[in-house]
């Protein structure tokens, strides 16, 4: 499909948001090698992450497609460009932990590298200003910001989601550590949006447990292009 870039709706830290020529259903998202961690306190970039993105997320979405879950990818149009559905995004994200790191062992003390026998589940209040806090079905109902079907909806599906990609990076001898979700309304149903990557997953090699995300540039650990180009050679590889 040919779609041509109109106007800048947004631009956030690692990606944009274009205005596709004689349609208001799609945008283009386009992805930066821009980077950024500790709500936007540090800042960096390196070759091909927007590519890497790209690439990953496309065929992350492409699969869980054929698994049942609906997204807003269409497909993909160049290295750094994705064509996807244009979502009203519900100000919640999603954070599923299989195993105990960043924020999680900082907060509740736990050990980092401790395997749960079930994932746990978390909303965040979609605000940089407030510094993007925890929040309960109680508080987002009180607030608005979505209805307790789609509280329900989201919930069951990001553990669906959870369950697929933890199997398939386990085939790719990948721990799928954590990773944050987005979702928004499109035409009535909810979608899943926004990116699966190095960037809003951990992800560790299942032998060594190196680590193979954006953690390499919070903690300062070298190598990221590496781990990142690692990532996308595993996921798009046949096993």
């Amino acid at each position: 499909m040919t779609a041509e870039k109109v106007q800048l709706l947004y631009e956030g830290k690692a990606k944009k948001l274009w205005s596709v020529k004689g349609s208001d259903d799609l945008v283009i998202q386009e992805f930066k090698d821009d980077a950024t961690a500790f709500n936007g306190e540090k800042r960096g970039s390196w070759a091909h992450k927007g590519e890497v993105n790209n690439a990953m997320s496309s065929a992350l979405f492409t699969m869980l497609e054929g698994k049942g879950i609906r997204t807003h990818f269409v497909e993909q149009l160049s290295k750094s460009d994705m064509l996807i559905k244009k979502l009203q995004i519900v100000p919640l994200e999603v954070i599923c932990r299989n195993i105990a790191a960043g924020s999680f062992v900082k907060r509740y003390g736990a050990k980092e590298g401790q395997e749960f026998a079930t994932p746990t589940f978390e909303f965040s209040y979609k605000d940089d200003s407030l510094g993007d806090p925890l929040i309960n079905d109680s508080h987002a109902l009180a607030l608005g910001l979505a209805t307790q079907a789609e509280i329900d909806h989201i919930r069951k599906t990001a553990l669906q989601v959870n369950e697929i990609l933890k199997a398939f990076f386990r085939e790719r001898n990948i721990l799928l550590v954590d990773f944050k979700l987005e979702f928004g309304r499109h035409k009535g149903e909810i979608l899943l949006g926004d990116e699966i990557s190095p960037d809003t997953c951990r992800f560790w090699d299942a032998a060594t447990r190196q680590k193979l995300d954006k953690d390499r540039f919070r903690q300062d650990l070298g190598g990221v292009e590496e781990a990142y180009a690692e990532m996308l050679k595993r996921v798009t590889e046949p096993v």
